[in-house]
């Protein structure tokens, strides 16, 4: 609800289409033919929608970055081409909003200057088909906002291993190799020593898993970068 109050804030007109979800789940359990029917419609109704001008805006990193990854090896043959051109205009939103950032079109004036420390973690299908670096143009946008990428590899959650009983307590040891310490201790010193009292930490995650091992690991609710800057909104 935020992405689409922040964007018509910014004058942007969006529109939601009916459409199934992406497979993102069967593609995590391994059921592909069930994954492959939701590509095939996914891309029989958005390849008529989408082009360079009109993108396909996703907050979820691992379901929209399916447009990009796998939709193109699980349609029919004879669908690929349609599949490849709509996983090109298949953005995060921290990939579009970045863009749009970079080219001039978002006003850093819309946003207090009130400062700010963000601490950043990365979701791994970011990291490894887009960049970590759009969160951060997102985060970072309003004046005073400092942004800081915790140099953490996966919270733990890694999907829906963490969630599962017997994966817990291993899921619970990665998040406290760099990123549950990190966390704690950003919170602990409020933010650095050159910061004044009243500076504010906040915590940012574009993956949902991520954000509650977060909250399960710390204590602490973590926030999409699009609650970042939607809640910077003057």
């Amino acid at each position: 609800m935020k992405a689409l109050k922040l964007l018509a804030r910014l004058g942007y007109e969006v529109e939601m289409p009916m459409h199934p979800q992406s497979g993102r789940a069967q593609l995590s359990k391994g059921l592909l033919p069930e994954a492959k029917q939701l590509a095939k419609e996914n891309v029989r109704i958005f390849s008529k929608l989408i082009s360079n001008e009109t993108p396909l805006v996703g907050i979820e990193p691992s379901a929209i970055l399916s447009f990009r990854d796998e939709y193109p090896r699980l349609v029919d043959r004879a669908d690929v081409a349609q599949a490849k051109a709509l996983g090109t205009n298949a953005l995060l939103i921290d990939e579009f909003l970045s863009r749009e950032i970079q080219a001039g079109k978002i006003d850093p004036d819309l946003f207090t200057k009130e400062p700010r420390k963000v601490l950043l973690h990365g979701h791994c299908h970011q990291k490894a088909l887009s960049s970590i670096e759009h969160s951060v143009w997102v985060c970072g946008l309003p004046d005073h906002y400092d942004v800081e990428v915790i140099p953490s590899g996966c919270c733990g959650m890694a999907g829906s291993f963490g969630y599962e009983e017997e994966h817990y307590e291993v899921s619970m040891k990665v998040g406290e190799l760099v990123l549950f310490p990190a966390i704690r201790q950003a919170l602990k010193s409020g933010g650095d020593s050159k910061s004044p009292p009243d500076f504010e930490v906040l915590i940012a995650a574009p993956g949902t898993s991520c954000r509650h091992q977060i909250l399960d690991g710390t204590g602490r609710r973590a926030m999409h970068p699009v609650e970042v800057l939607f809640d910077a909104l003057i």
